[in-house]
């Protein structure tokens, strides 16, 4: 027996006859069974959170990530850290630019290759990154209560395969 995917249309979500609505609250419709539409609105939701326990807004968790990824892999390459972070150049190089700018990455040419630059942490950019990493440490946490212990490796399954598939 085969299946026949059904027609967008209201879902049972969006379906609430006889329910009041908040004003402010918008139909879902489809969306509501869209897997990449909650994917992005967890990660939203998930970036603000991380957001709020850093206390500070410039640093977003995609900052942390870039940061993380270079303390574990210094002089790392500007292309390779993008290939790493699922950032495209245009994205990576204004983060990139902020973190010189305030004095967390040190960017400086590579010597095997001039068009090339090499990344690595200033002092002030691992001290920041590790307060940052104990931050991330408590929010995965936080996170791990609302997943629960027994589907975070299946939920990072399927998102490593979404990726894989995908990316």
């Amino acid at each position: 027996m085969t299946h026949t995917p059904s027609l967008p249309g209201p879902s049972t979500a969006a379906a609430t006859e006889g329910r009041e609505r908040s004003e402010d609250a918008a139909r879902l419709g489809p969306l509501s069974d869209f897997i990449g539409f909650h994917l992005r609105m967890a990660q939203e939701a998930s970036f603000r959170a991380f957001s709020q326990r850093v206390g500070d807004p410039g640093l977003k968790p995609r900052r942390f990530a870039v940061m993380t990824l270079i303390a574990e892999n210094p002089g790392l390459t500007q292309t390779a850290l993008g290939k790493a972070s699922g950032r495209d150049k245009s994205t990576l190089t204004s983060t990139l630019d902020d973190l010189v700018k305030r004095g967390l990455v040190l960017r400086e040419r590579a010597v095997n290759d001039r068009r090339s630059y090499t990344l690595h942490l200033t002092e002030k950019g691992s001290t920041l990154q590790r307060k940052l990493m104990s931050r991330a440490i408590e929010h995965d946490r936080e996170l791990d209560r609302i997943v629960g212990p027994d589907k975070k490796a299946e939920l990072l399954t399927l998102l490593r395969r979404i990726i894989t598939e995908l990316g």
